[in-house]
């Protein structure tokens, strides 16, 4: 079993990773000949399954096992593989090995980072040991010497006193420092994972693209802030341990004439914030299992705006989802009505134009009334 590879895309690895660990502490990254997957599953919230192909994170890459399609299946942490991207994200090249060290399998990090320094070593200095302009009897013979070939700033120098010069930057030199960190991993059997199953949901009522999702999450955020307050302020906590596990729901709401609608159903607080005009993407024909005209989405706009298709979400959940945000790509929501949403998150190649943009999938439950 064999795999060693270049990073490339750190700053999107880094910005996955951290959006994954927000909903869990330990993924399952799948490697084979074209595609790396990452998949969530916490006992409970959102289950996410990320896909991207190997070129969109790696780079120069050696795969190679017994499986086929040379698959690696890993459990890994999190939080470390998180600290270490962060390491990289400012370096000038960074690599990754599967390895063993003393019998435990190891991710290997190896960052590669670029320091100046203003005096390389081995660079002459101008100055003895001191840093004073004292110089000894070879010394002023030398100068002596210099004076009588090249003279002094007007021709004549017999001060013994060298001329003032610029600074010589050109002395700079950058040094090179390389860090290792090591990620302790878990080789996982192929018939230990199979039993790993993408969710299945029926055919969505209603799909939408959302809004940026960082001020969604903003206002996700604030409502959910206010139920709390709401909730401490009534004094309808039941205990300060019920208090801290509290978690608003939120009702999300979209329908195929381009709206999305937020809300906060509360005993103190009825809330709602709406974002129109937006894309209602057309779905692909080839897709579907079904004729288009009887598509769920298809009825849904044809009954007008006032048809919504609606889940609720545990609030401090739905903020890790939307943390995904720091990918920066576009996000289309698939609404199955009172079931579960489905996003996918297209991830953008931005050193490749034309690639198609890797997808990372999140399910989010809808809770009952």
């Amino acid at each position: 079993m064999r795999f060693k590879t270049e990073l490339k895309n750190v700053r999107t690895f880094s910005k996955l990773t951290a959006a994954l660990s927000s909903l869990e502490k330990i993924a399952w990254m799948r490697l084979d000949d074209d595609t790396v997957r990452f998949t969530v599953i916490p006992d409970q919230g959102s289950q996410v399954w990320a896909s991207l192909s190997m070129d969109h994170i790696f780079d120069s890459y050696q795969l190679q096992s017994a499986e086929p399609s040379n698959t690696i299946n890993l459990e890994l942490p999190l939080g470390p593989l998180q600290r270490a991207l962060k390491s990289a994200v400012n370096g000038t090249s960074a690599s990754l090995r599967l390895t063993k060290k003393d019998g435990i399998p190891l991710l290997s990090m190896t960052i590669t980072t670029s320091t100046s320094n203003g005096n390389a070593s081995g660079a002459p200095s101008r100055f003895g040991p001191t840093g004073g302009a004292s110089r000894s009897r070879r010394n002023h013979n030398d100068l002596d010497e210099a004076e009588r070939l090249f003279g002094g700033a007007d021709g004549d120098d017999d001060d013994g006193v060298f001329n003032v010069e610029p600074l010589e930057t050109h002395l700079n030199r950058e040094r090179e420092k390389i860090v290792t960190q090591d990620i302790p991993v878990r080789v996982l059997h192929p018939e230990h994972v199979e039993t790993i199953m993408q969710p299945k949901v029926r055919e969505p009522d209603v799909h939408i693209q959302l809004p940026a999702l960082l001020s969604l999450k903003a206002v996700s955020d604030r409502f959910t802030k206010l139920a709390l307050a709401a909730r401490a302020g009534g004094g309808n906590s039941g205990g300060s341990g019920n208090s801290m596990a509290y978690s608003p729901k939120l009702e999300i709401a979209a329908n195929m004439h381009g709206s999305l609608r937020l809300s906060l159903h509360a005993e103190t607080l009825d809330i709602a914030s709406q974002w129109d005009n937006l894309e209602n993407p057309l779905l692909d024909p080839s897709q579907l299992q079904c004729p288009i005209d009887e598509h769920p989405s298809t009825k849904f706009r044809e009954e007008g705006p006032d048809k919504w298709a609606t889940v609720r979400v545990d609030g401090k959940d739905w903020s890790k989802v939307l943390s995904v945000g720091r990918l920066e790509g576009r996000v289309i929501a698939c609404f199955a009505d009172e079931h579960a949403l489905i996003l996918y998150v297209y991830v953008p190649q931005y050193d490749d134009v034309g690639a198609e943009d890797s997808v990372v999938t999140y399910y989010v439950s809808s809770y009952s009334l």
